[in-house]
């Protein structure tokens, strides 16, 4: 009889975008390599790493053996570009999003926003664009407020060559992690070269502060979900192939981990703030002020329909503006059966204690 040989990789690469992840909770609390050590296999991050060709992988997923959470534009456009990867769980944390201007500028409400100049942010040196698409819904779902479309108004193109995947410690981040995402369009709204922008999450808040802004439209807990969708609502967590097809016992155990940094953030509501305060480097102040005083209520892993359907929205939304080279089945991506198999292990450990 021939025995299986079951796949050992020397270690997994992880990633995750600085925002409320319960991800990047697990690991900071050490929780990650802790789960992962059981298995005799060390975790290493993608972002921190030296090497430029690895840190690529933050957006494009092209490591074997590799996982990552964040927003959802990079792990569909390379799920469109033929990337094999899996979606195994989402989570859908509310954040501040507007649109927003500079006093004086004679615009108050979407309404106004008519023949205007929205700032879009072009990265010409990056395959993967997620800033430009990102501030376009945002002005798609500020504008239907008015019952206006993105034709009614300018789209000013502010070309930026300067790549989001900068090594730590350049000289012109100042000792930070990464450059502010919203430079250059402050830079052209200061200067008067467009009349609005959109902003989301804690930096957007501190943004909007800095400059005094006047808000145009906010909609970051509009009734209608389809309004609230963008790269960061909600966020995906995924697999590539190699994990989900070999070993997907690993894919449990991942799943088994984040889940628990969910249900510790729900009962450590001061510990979450602080924690996801530090992953996005930003004030405690400005994560309330993005995404209010239950954070740590919404940082649960699931699949839902309605969780699937907004990422099927979404992706059509890409495809309609350009930014997927191929549509691609979202039900063949979507891996239903690690998160069934946890599920079904909390049942049997509950039952048994």
């Amino acid at each position: 009889m021939t025995q299986t040989t079951i796949a050992q990789p020397g270690k997994l690469w992880y990633t995750r975008c600085p925002v409320p992840s319960p991800l990047g909770i697990a690991a900071r609390q050490g929780w990650l390599a802790e789960a992962f050590a059981g298995h005799g296999i060390a975790v290493e991050s993608i972002i921190d790493s030296k090497d430029r060709s690895v840190r690529e992988s933050h957006f494009d997923h092209h490591l074997a053996w590799s996982f990552r959470q964040g927003g959802n534009i990079p792990p569909i456009w390379a799920r469109a570009n033929g990337r094999a990867t899996r979606l195994v769980a989402i989570t859908w944390t509310d954040e501040f999003q507007a649109i927003v201007t500079l006093p004086g500028r004679g615009i108050a409400s979407a309404a106004d926003l008519a023949g205007r100049r929205f700032a879009v942010p072009r990265r010409v040196n990056d395959l993967i664009d997620f800033h430009r698409a990102t501030a376009l819904k945002g002005l798609v779902s500020g504008l239907s407020l008015a019952g206006l479309a993105a034709s009614d108004v300018q789209l000013v193109d502010l070309p930026i060559e300067e790549s989001v995947i900068l090594a730590q410690g350049e000289a012109s981040l100042f000792g930070l992690r990464r450059r502010h995402p919203y430079f250059r369009e402050v830079e052209a709204l200061v200067r008067g070269e467009v009349d609005a922008l959109f902003l989301k999450g804690a930096e957007g808040v501190v943004v909007a502060n800095l400059i005094g802004a006047q808000v145009v439209a906010e909609f970051g807990r509009h009734p209608d979900p389809k309004v609230r969708i963008n790269n960061g609502t909600p966020r995906v967590l995924t697999v590539d192939e190699a994990l989900a097809t070999q070993r997907p016992d690993l894919v449990v155990e991942l799943l088994a981990v984040v889940q628990r940094a969910s249900s510790w953030a729900e009962a450590h509501p001061d510990e979450t703030l602080r924690f996801v305060a530090r992953e996005m480097a930003t004030s405690e102040e400005a994560v309330l002020a993005s995404n209010g005083s239950e954070v740590h209520r919404h940082l649960r892993i699931g699949l839902e329909p309605a969780l699937v359907g907004a990422i099927d929205h979404f992706k059509r939304f890409l495809l309609d503006w350009g930014f997927l080279s191929a549509d691609f089945d979202l039900q063949q991506w979507v891996d239903l059966a690690p998160l069934r198999q946890l599920q079904d292990r909390s049942v049997r450990e509950a039952v048994a204690a």
